[in-house]
This record gives structure tokens, C-alpha cells and sequence, in this order.
């Protein structure tokens, strides 16, 4: 199946794939906010702008039918890995210029389009170069290393950027961060080049199977086309010949939609000044809190759900997930209230208290958000489920990217206390979609 004898050991490729793929992802939609907090722009302003870069991922299922008929995902991992570290390097260019808001914009725009692509083709890439056993037995590790790469970016980088703030200028430091971004990427293209199996699709065999074999990085034939654009078709009207759809729409785009709001200002009142009612917290221990604490609530969270829904089934445990994704949102009234006296105390003892909260909230989100994905595989079930999935992990970042686009202005207009309370607020919104969707009892269990 791979003809060359490194691409045969997966260890030596599958971990280095996906933590390029999360990289990116999480240096569109969080370091770009605490930068942008860092470099002066308002909540509404940095939340505007980033919230559009969940576009790319919105509209992913119209290109990725594809991308498989243009040239090898193989081809597209390795080009999208030289163009995101090129975008990296284009942000460090421009931070510390006159221009540097359009110019990282733009760049992030790049990254952005480079980033779902990759995703794409990396997914496609581990399903033809990985047997039925070896997909299975590896699923643990590309979302273990998935997790590193969130960790990396939320927590090292962003804390990297902090120590590099304080013995120099904040454009420089944000610059050189991205430099070292740029530089890990170009790494990870030059070790794939290496390590990645040369594998492609080919066309069904005659029993059918729609096998896969070790062909040359040649572009498949163009008919391609049309096939794709016929497939893309009837993934779509697949979709939208679901029963129960309506109830399933409402839930996909409004599920997350106090999360959606709730992500885009939560570091900005962390490092908003004491004047603005924020926690004036530096943005080293931005980095800890979110990028280790957060992470691990969510990663926690994440697994006793999966271990849960495992015993019995989706259905019994939607409301207690729907009630932990909730409810743990009041921890930010709680420290936006509590901000005077938070930022009165030491250091240590104002990040642990912080800490604390964000785990908290972290755990019930990485808990409850279980019940979300496990409904879109539920969804997504039947004919085309591949393509039908990805539909819905569109509606997914269209529900994100809506709500985002407000909470910089809604919480400009109404301070923190008013923004957390009305985030809380909006969950009766998550409690309301839940209600009607239908689940069969039996989904989930083992």
C-alpha cells in the first residue's frame, strides 16, 4: 500500500499531521484574538474580524469534493504546509509596519483557506494511507496529538509572545512568535516531504470495494469534475431529505450559541485593564490559564462524556450535558463581579482562583459539547455519511461564526458583567434547540 519504508511505520507521520493541522487552526481563532487584544484593537473590532475567518471552514464542502480529483491529497498536505508557513512568516512581516492591520488580516484570510484545506486532504491522507486496523488503532493518537497542538498554540505560544512582551516592544514580540510558527512549519513541510505515504485513490474495483494502491503524485484524471460536482449534489439534497431536519438545523447553528459568543471575549476581559473592567492579567498567564488548565478541563470533559454516553446511549445523557455546557458560564459573572477584588490580590493567588473558573467552565464545555458531535454522527448517519458529515461541521462553524461577530460589540456596549449575564442568559437558547431534537434511545450505547 506505501512504497517507501519510512511512509510504512504510521508513528512516523500520523502524530506530526494533525499537530499541523491544529496549529493553524488554533492561530486563526484564538492567538489572533489575543493578539489583536495586545496590539489595541476594541472587542468589537478584533471579534468582527476573526469571526469572519470561520468562513473558510463554513464553506468547505463546496470545494472538497475536489480536491481529490486535482491532484493527490498527499500533494495538497505538502503545498498547504509550505503555504501556511509562508502565511506565518507574511503576519511577522507585517506586525511591525504601518499596515499591520490589513496586511495580518490578509494573511490570516490566507491561513485560514490553507488551514481547511489541509484538513481536508490530512483527513483523506490518513484514510488511503492507513489500513481499516491501522485507522482504528491510530484514532487515539491523531486526537492526542491534536490536543498537543492546541496546548501548543493557546498555551506555549501565547506565553511565549508575553515573556518576549516584556523585554521589548508588543509588535515585535507577536513578530517573532509568528516567525517561530513559520520556522516550525517549514520544518514539519520538510519532514513530510520525507515521511508522508505516497498513496491515491483509485477508481472502484470491479467488486465494487473502491480500493485504494500506491500510485506515483500524479493529478487523477479531469473527469473527475464532474463526478465530484455530481457527488457534492447529492450529498446535498441527501442532507435535506433527512427527517426531523429543521428540529437538526436549529440545533447545529444555535447549540453553541452563548460558546460562540462566550470564546470571542473571554481572553480580552482577561487582559482588559482594571479601568475597562477586565482582570489586567499578563498574557503569559492568559497563556497558562487557557492554553494548559483550559485544555485539560476540556480534554477531561471530553472523555468522561465519551465514557458515559458509551454506558447509555446519547439520549439519557443529552440533558445533563446540555445543563454542564451551560450552566459552568457563570464563572465569568462571578470573576467579572469579582474583578476589583481579583486584581487587588497577588499574582499567584488571582491566576489560581482564575485558573480554577476556567477549568470548571472548560470541563462542562469539553462534557457537554460530546452531545453536540455525537448528534452530528448521528445526523450524518445513512447514505453519504461521509459527506453529509461534513455539511454538518459546516453549520457547526456558521453557528460559531454568527454569534462571534456580536459579542465584541455586546460586550462593548454592556461591559463584562452585562455580556457574561447575558451569555448566561443565552443558554435557555441551547435548552430550547435540544428540546426538540430526535435521538433513537439506543444511539451511543454499547
Amino acid at each position: 500500500m506505501i512504497n517507501d519504508k519510512l511512509s510504512n511505520r504510521p508513528y512516523s507521520w500520523v502524530p506530526s499531521l494533525y499537530l499541523a493541522e491544529a496549529l493553524p487552526y488554533v492561530a486563526v481563532m484564538v492567538i489572533a484574538t489575543t493578539m489583536y487584544k495586545r496590539m489595541g484593537l476594541t472587542n468589537t473590532e478584533l471579534a468582527f474580524y476573526t469571526s469572519w475567518l470561520y468562513l473558510p471552514w463554513v464553506i468547505k464542502p463546496l470545494w472538497s469534493p475536489f480536491i481529490a480529483s486535482v491532484r493527490t491529497e498527499r500533494w495538497w498536505v505538502l503545498a498547504m504546509q509550505l503555504l501556511i508557513g509562508a502565511g506565518f512568516a507574511g503576519i511577522a512581516l507585517t506586525l511591525p509596519t504601518d499596515g499591520w492591520l490589513r496586511g495580518s488580516l490578509a494573511f490570516f484570510w490566507l491561513l485560514a483557506f490553507a488551514s481547511a484545506t489541509h484538513d481536508i486532504a490530512a483527513d483523506g491522507l490518513y484514510i488511503i494511507g492507513l489500513d481499516t486496523h491501522d485507522q482504528s488503532l491510530y484514532v487515539g493518537i491523531r486526537s492526542t496529538f491534536y490536543r498537543i497542538g492546541n496546548i501548543v498554540g493557546q498555551g506555549l505560544l501565547v506565553m511565549l509572545a508575553g515573556w518576549l512582551e516584556g523585554r521589548g516592544s508588543i509588535p515585535a514580540a507577536w513578530s517573532i512568535t509568528f516567525y517561530v510558527l513559520a520556522a516550525a512549519f517549514i520544518a514539519l513541510w520538510l519532514w513530510h516531504c520525507v515521511a508522508l505515504p505516497k498513496a491515491s485513490r483509485t477508481a472502484p474495483t470491479a467488486d465494487g470495494t473502491g480500493a485504494y494502491i500506491t500510485t506515483p503524485d500524479a493529478s487523477p484524471s479531469d473527469s473527475g469534475h464532474t463526478e465530484h460536482g455530481s457527488a457534492l449534489w447529492l450529498a446535498m439534497k441527501t442532507f435535506f431529505s433527512k427527517p426531523h431536519l429543521l428540529s437538526a438545523l436549529l440545533f447545529m447553528l444555535l447549540f453553541r450559541f452563548p460558546e460562540g459568543q462566550l470564546v470571542k471575549i473571554a481572553n480580552p476581559f482577561l487582559l482588559d485593564g482594571t479601568d475597562h473592567g477586565g482582570l489586567a492579567m499578563s498574557t503569559e498567564a492568559v497563556g497558562f490559564v487557557y492554553g494548559t488548565v483550559g485544555i485539560i478541563g476540556l480534554t477531561l470533559g471530553g472523555l468522561l462524556g465519551g465514557w458515559c454516553v458509551a454506558g447509555s446511549g446519547l439520549k439519557r445523557w443529552l440533558w445533563p450535558m446540555v445543563t454542564a455546557i451551560s450552566l459552568p458560564d457563570i464563572v465569568y459573572v462571578f470573576l467579572a463581579m469579582a474583578a476589583p477584588q481579583l486584581t487587588a490580590m497577588s499574582p499567584q493567588m488571582s491566576t489560581l482562583i482564575v485558573s480554577t473558573c476556567v477549568f470548571i467552565e472548560q470541563f462542562g464545555y469539553g462534557f457537554g459539547f460530546t452531545a453536540y458531535m455525537l448528534f452530528l454522527v448521528y445526523f450524518s448517519q445513512g447514505e453519504r455519511s461521509t459527506a453529509v458529515f461534513s455539511i454538518c461541521t459546516a453549520l457547526q462553524a456558521l453557528g460559531m461564526m454568527l454569534p462571534g461577530m456580536i459579542a465584541g460589540w455586546m460586550a462593548d456596549t454592556l461591559g463584562y458583567v452585562g455580556f457574561f449575564l447575558w451569555v448566561c442568559g443565552c443558554c435557555a437558547v441551547t435548552f430550547l434547540v435540544s428540546a426538540f431534537i430526535h435521538i433513537d434511545p439506543t444511539y451511543g450505547k454499547r
